[in-house]
């Protein structure tokens, strides 16, 4: 097991980023039928394969993970209220909603994430923020936030407009940052589900339009989308092993066999890896003592590597040359960083195995300690 420890100064460490985007795509093994696509593992944002990743393109009902994501962010998401007769007057794809409804905003996401619902996706905008305009500032605030720098929004819903765009890399980067959201993950994973909305209110189910959830083992999500502009767009995480996929593709003929065959041959160039026995035995010296301190993690640190490449990960050690009592073992003293290929795969902060606190007359370590250092 190949390993790389480098000791420097804490307190002069400068914070290392992750290696940015590759600057050639690799392509799939497979013809993929998409004007754009991209597959990801979500935890490290390494991009297995991909085409035309940052090109700007029409994404339809796919910008429902913003609007819905920003919808379950908000306070009190079960208070009843009656929607906005003007906001569910709108084209397209809808959950149902009709003006004097009474609903919640947990429901209208649902009627997003499952339904596609663009009445949902309105109503939603005009009770979090008084219009469809200024929600739409919400979200263009919250893509700058993200670092979608090639997205732009114009409707909460996805229909077309002249400046509502985005791509195939910031879609992906958007669904892991939505599916973080545990309201989201549960919403967007099931084929159906039951809401109650209506004048007045009464139970109904709603379906889920992404097929992926019932036909692909480890499916979570995420979104489909569809416009005549836009073509079929296909968003959708896949999780197996402790590894999740990421898929987009946009304007693709055929998108839920693509997404298929990327997710199955993505996961088998994949492997899990435990980080924690190329930490195994890692101890620091302690002034004025002959036992080295052995060092531990609160977590077990795991990664996502190429399958095959465990022999390859190189770990850096970010500590001091020796530390002096008291120490405590929720006092973090160093941390390292474990690398394949030159970048960053994920780092994980050291602490003391146990506390250790300042010696006494009692012990051994006390003369040691007057001796070093004069009493």
């Amino acid at each position: 097991m190949k390993r790389l420890f480098s000791a420097l100064l804490a307190f002069s460490l400068a914070v290392t980023a992750t290696v940015p985007l590759q600057e050639e795509t690799p392509s799939a093994p497979f013809s993929v039928d998409a004007k754009s696509y991209l597959l990801m593992e979500a935890s490290t944002e390494q991009i297995l394969a991909g085409k035309s990743i940052h090109e700007r393109r029409a994404m339809a009902s796919t910008t429902k993970i913003m609007t819905a994501l920003l919808t379950l962010e908000q306070p009190k998401l079960d208070e009843s209220f009656s929607v906005d007769a003007k906001a569910v007057q709108v084209e397209g794809s809808s959950m149902g909603l009709l003006p004097g409804d009474t609903v919640s905003l947990r429901t209208l996401a649902a009627g997003m994430l499952l339904s596609s619902g663009n009445d949902a996706a309105n109503a939603a905008a005009v009770r979090i923020d008084g219009s469809v305009e200024s929600f739409v500032e919400r979200m263009n605030r919250r893509a700058k936030q993200l670092g979608l720098s090639n997205t732009r929004f114009e409707t909460p819903s996805g229909l077309d407009g002249e400046n509502h765009y985005s791509t195939a890399y910031d879609l992906a980067i958007l669904a892991k940052n939505a599916l973080k959201n545990e309201d989201f993950a549960a919403i967007c994973s099931q084929t159906k589900q039951k809401v109650c909305f209506g004048d007045p209110p009464y139970e109904r189910t709603l379906s889920n339009h992404n097929k992926l959830l019932s036909s692909y083992e480890g499916c979570i999500g995420v979104k489909t989308g569809f416009t005549k502009k836009a073509g079929r767009c296909l968003v959708s995480a896949a999780e197996r092993d402790g590894i999740t996929l990421i898929c987009v593709t946009l304007a693709a003929s055929d998108d839920w066999n693509v997404h298929k065959n990327l997710l199955d041959w993505g996961f088998s160039q994949l492997q899990r890896l435990d980080l924690s026995p190329y930490l195994a035995g890692l101890t620091v010296p302690i002034a004025g003592e002959t036992q080295p301190m052995p060092v531990k993690t609160l977590s077990i640190p795991q990664t996502v590597i190429p399958a095959g490449k465990e022999k390859e990960v190189v770990l850096q050690l970010f500590m001091s040359p020796f530390y002096y009592r008291p120490l405590f073992a929720r006092q973090k003293i160093g941390e390292a960083r474990f690398y394949l290929d030159g970048k960053l795969l994920c780092s994980a902060d050291l602490f003391p195995a146990e506390d250790l606190p300042l010696p006494t007359e009692n012990t051994g370590i006390m003369s040691r300690w007057r001796r070093l250092f004069g009493g």
